[in-house]
């Protein structure tokens, strides 16, 4: 016998690969058990592939379950943003964006890029959320984010990149401590204290070149905590717990008792990138970097 894989035989899998239990899976698709399984079955022998390990213990997927349930999330998830695009053509609107930034263009350079696009484009809704780097380009990946803003340099083949500011590095030091400005000796002098860094495993890049500061300055630094939020690494600086390196552009914005001093005096930047998937076919997304890319140009 012969079968042919519909959406909703997608969507059974779908939802057995989140659960790995039938009885849950066939409660939440509101069909019996012994009917889930026979659909299940149909696909593996349509795709002559085990998709689950099953035994009276647990269900798992298998090599082959896994990579189909990354494949089947990704087409379910674009066929959500078509059925929001179809609702916006029909309302008379151009569309949504769904942009991911990190905090630290937060308070300067989003507002600005909304600013830009609502005065071009005000019929353009947007759907901002703050996240880190590696969570942004996952879901640009997988079509659940339209355009990012974020500080790395590599990039994976398809995924396009323009550079959106250029900023300084400013040391985070507590209230009490006495230096106001930075030099090479007074930096130098904060060998032995406790550093606070954002997370390596989120930019690996921006991580070394905290180092290339440290180590600029003659010492490798001692680093006691890491974190991808800035707030809380700003909140352990005011607890005397370390002090910290960051963009310049962070210091606004955040009301904590703490205080910044600009690193004039060293050649290191970080750069801030405004990235985007090239195959990304979201109407609004190319006005937008058309915009973007004009007004930098």
């Amino acid at each position: 016998m012969s079968y042919q894989i519909e959406l909703r035989h997608l969507k059974y899998f779908q939802v057995l690969a989140e659960e790995l239990k039938f009885r849950k899976a066939a409660d939440r698709l509101f069909i019996s058990q012994p009917g889930l399984s026979r659909q299940i079955k149909q696909m593996e022998e349509i795709f002559n592939a085990p998709l689950f390990d099953r035994n009276k213990k647990k269900v798992a997927l298998t090599e082959a379950g896994l990579y189909l349930k990354e494949e089947v999330d990704f087409l379910f998830s674009h066929i959500e943003n078509i059925k929001k695009q179809l609702t916006n053509i029909t309302e008379g609107k151009q569309g949504e964006l769904r942009i991911g930034f990190l905090g630290s263009a937060a308070q300067k350079i989003v507002p600005e890029v909304i600013f830009k696009l609502n005065k071009d484009f005000p019929e353009i809704r947007t759907n901002l959320d703050e996240m880190p780097n590696k969570l942004q380009i996952e879901l640009l990946e997988k079509d659940m984010l339209d355009m990012g803003f974020v500080r790395m340099q590599q990039f994976k083949p398809g995924i396009s990149k323009h550079m959106i500011h250029q900023d300084t590095f400013s040391l985070v030091l507590p209230k009490s401590q006495p230096m106001k400005k930075a030099s090479f000796e007074a930096v130098k002098k904060l060998g032995d204290e406790p550093f606070i860094f954002f997370s390596s495993d989120d930019s690996p890049f921006y991580y070394d070149l905290m180092m290339s500061i440290c180590e600029d300055h003659g010492f490798k630094p001692k680093t006691y905590h890491k974190s991808v939020n800035a707030l809380t690494i700003f909140k352990l600086v005011e607890q005397g717990l370390g002090i910290a390196i960051v963009p310049t552009g962070l210091q606004y914005g955040y009301q904590e008792n703490v205080k910044f001093v600009e690193l004039t005096h060293i050649p290191q930047r970080t750069e801030l990138y405004m990235i985007w998937k090239e195959s990304n076919r979201n109407p609004a997304l190319k006005s937008v970097i058309k915009l973007l890319l004009q007004d930098k140009a």
